[in-house]
């Protein structure tokens, strides 16, 4: 499971609906953006994927990156998920990225939305995207101030 974390001043996604309307889905002030990212291997064990959501729950709610070297755990602050097959793209050969290393999405799905339970069960106010959907992601960075988050298969 691979994350992209920005400190950010605030964050809004917004889906795009079938019908043309648009309607944000989450939105937070100071926080975390956080765009997920689950790989084929996560879900191939569900005992090992259920070990890398609660690690992957840990680091982000407790990850030192807002100011003054805290975490959304001792600050209360937010954190926007936002899932991200694209975070396991392939560009090593040719111009056309491959993304056969991303988990299909019936398997993903879960493993995102157990991420946001996981980080919700620990007190977090976690807002989201919405899995599958044409998604506009708005931030503003604080810093900026941007990390990889990590939990590798076993």
């Amino acid at each position: 499971m691979r994350a992209v974390v920005a400190r950010v001043r605030r964050a809004v996604v917004t889906v795009e609906r079938e019908d043309g309307t648009c309607e944000v889905t989450g939105e937070i002030g100071a926080g975390l953006l956080v765009l997920l990212g689950v790989h084929a291997d996560d879900v191939a064990d569900p005992a090992e994927t259920g070990r890398r959501v609660d690690t992957m729950a840990r680091k982000l709610h407790e990850l030192r990156l807002l100011r003054d070297e805290r975490s959304c755990a001792e600050t209360g602050d937010p954190l926007l998920v936002v899932s991200q097959f694209t975070l396991y793209g392939d560009t090593g050969r040719g111009r056309r990225p491959s993304w056969s290393a991303a988990a299909r999405p019936e398997a993903a799905e879960p493993v995102v939305e157990a991420v946001v339970a996981r980080l919700r069960g620990r007190g977090a106010t976690v807002g989201t995207g919405e899995f599958g959907a044409m998604m506009a992601v708005e931030s503003v960075n604080d810093g900026p101030f941007t990390v990889l988050v990590e939990v590798p298969a076993s």
